[in-house]
């Protein structure tokens, strides 16, 4: 009879049946969260990656009989009496001054894609939209299909093998410009390019812009050293961090004198990290930049000054900053994971003869570390989305100098550094060109998700694999 009644106990449900509407309240809660996931995600990957699919170009022709060509971006609903309007990148900055153009859809008389329109990446002017008319190299000319053939082989070669090339081009309005081959870094035919073709091109420019570095302030090129430094800054602050925030747990959960002193200090770690990150900052600036980093200047490279070595923002500066900022969430989720490991197994262990310097290292940590991990990964979490201290300890909005070179001693941690959260924060709202920069700000959001993702999903696998090795053992 109690084997019967304790089978049953074991099936009856988790709530009773006066209290069926809270599973529901939580499933719809677990769902809706899920669907703002997957909205964010679902418009950073279209807004983002769409950007570098070869668009279509149209020719337009006004009733005014003005004609210009253009990528449609989008349409506005104007107010009944004014009409829509479409937006059209037009390009050519360097021949009309503008390269967005906002065109009433009633004043459109004729639209067409013509196959030979072309579309340049130039340096430092950016798209030009036209025709290509001919292209010149030491005397010789080629015009046609025979200088676009010309044109895709030159691109292929080194710049400095394109120096004395010269593009012939034209606007769909007739106006002529002559444009070094040097300077352009690609060129496409969207309209007379397969579904395969367009394929081909999107993966190349995915390609550059996660390999080159950013060009046009901020509103064109790539990304690489943003994802170089966030990922290296990261790395640097994961180091620092966690031997810090674990020794800390290990002291006020297994050293300490459990008293009002040890109470007031747990108290004092959870308020740190609820403190906002721009007083880090300040910290950083102080503490490390003017106090540490000008007494090591004053020390050991007096020769440089007044120009600071150490005495400025830097890559070091910022990882520590960042290591201080999320050291409570480390101490805090080290501190848990301690506290949750039966007291039987300290004992036992000192039972069977263990020290208590053994038995907290092969039986006290060891069953901790997911706990450990799990901080790390709330750590890498924070850090890496973190902007506001940054800009007052060593991120910078161009890296002319890589933090890694060649160079002893190879790891340069004194020199400014570009992050992904401050270049997203730089390209949105001090870019020169709001309208560019929109599509580059979305791809460089997902971008830092991914690298946010793939940093904790390392962690979270590790941390897996712990307990698993653990569970073997036990």
């Amino acid at each position: 009879m109690n084997s019967v009644s304790t089978h049953a106990a074991s099936r009856r449900p988790r709530f009773s049946r006066a209290n069926d509407v809270w599973p529901w309240l939580c499933a719809a809660s677990v769902a809706l969260s899920l669907l703002m996931l997957g909205a964010l995600l679902t418009l950073l990957l279209v807004r983002g990656l769409g950007h570098f699919w070869p668009a279509t170009l149209e020719e337009v022709t006004l009733d005014s009989g003005e004609t210009f060509a253009g990528q449609a971006v989008r349409e506005v609903a104007l107010p009944q009496q004014s009409g829509d309007e479409r937006l059209y990148f037009t390009g050519n900055q360097d021949i009309e001054g503008v390269r967005w153009r906002w065109v009433a859809i009633d004043e459109i008389a004729e639209r067409t894609q013509p196959d030979d329109l072309i579309r340049l990446d130039r340096s430092p002017w950016g798209d030009f939209i036209g025709r290509l008319v001919a292209i010149e190299q030491q005397g010789q000319r080629w015009e046609g299909d025979a200088a676009w053939q010309r044109l895709t082989s030159l691109l292929a070669l080194p710049v400095s093998q394109r120096q004395d090339s010269q593009l012939l081009l034209t606007t769909v309005d007739g106006q002529t410009l002559r444009q070094p081959l040097a300077s352009v870094s690609s060129a496409q035919a969207p309209n007379a390019m397969s579904v395969w073709q367009k394929t081909l091109a999107w993966g190349d420019a995915v390609w550059r812009f996660l390999s080159e570095g950013p060009r046009a302030a901020n509103t064109d090129g790539g990304v690489w050293p943003a994802i170089f430094g966030t990922v290296l800054m990261v790395i640097l602050m994961s180091v620092m961090v966690t031997p810090f925030g674990v020794l800390a747990a290990i002291y006020l959960n297994e050293i300490a004198h459990q008293g009002r002193l040890t109470r007031l200090v747990r108290i004092g770690v959870r308020n740190l990290a609820g403190v906002p990150s721009i007083v880090y900052g300040v910290f950083g600036l102080g503490v490390f930049v003017y106090g540490i980093g000008g007494s090591l200047d004053e020390w050991f490279f007096s020769d440089t000054l007044p120009s600071p070595t150490f005495g400025t923002g830097g890559l070091l500066w910022a990882s520590l900053t960042l290591a201080l900022l999320t050291l409570p969430v480390v101490i805090v989720a080290t501190e848990e994971g301690l506290a949750r490991i039966p007291e039987a197994q300290r004992e036992g262990a000192v039972a069977l003869g263990a020290t208590r310097l053994e038995m907290l290292t092969r039986i006290v940590l060891p069953m901790a570390a997911p706990a450990m991990l799990t901080g790390v990964i709330l750590a890498v979490a924070r850090a890496a989305g973190e902007v506001a201290p940054l800009m007052l300890v060593g991120v910078a909005k161009l890296a002319p100098q890589m933090p890694i070179d060649g160079e002893f001693p190879y790891l340069h941690l004194e020199r400014k550094f570009m992050h992904l959260g401050y270049h997203l924060f730089d390209t949105a709202f001090h870019g020169e060109d709001v309208q560019a920069a929109i599509p580059l700000v979305y791809a460089t959001a997902l971008l830092l998700v991914l690298i946010v993702l793939v940093l904790n999903l390392t962690a979270i696998f590790l941390r897996h694999y712990l307990r698993r090795q653990r569970g073997n053992e036990c």
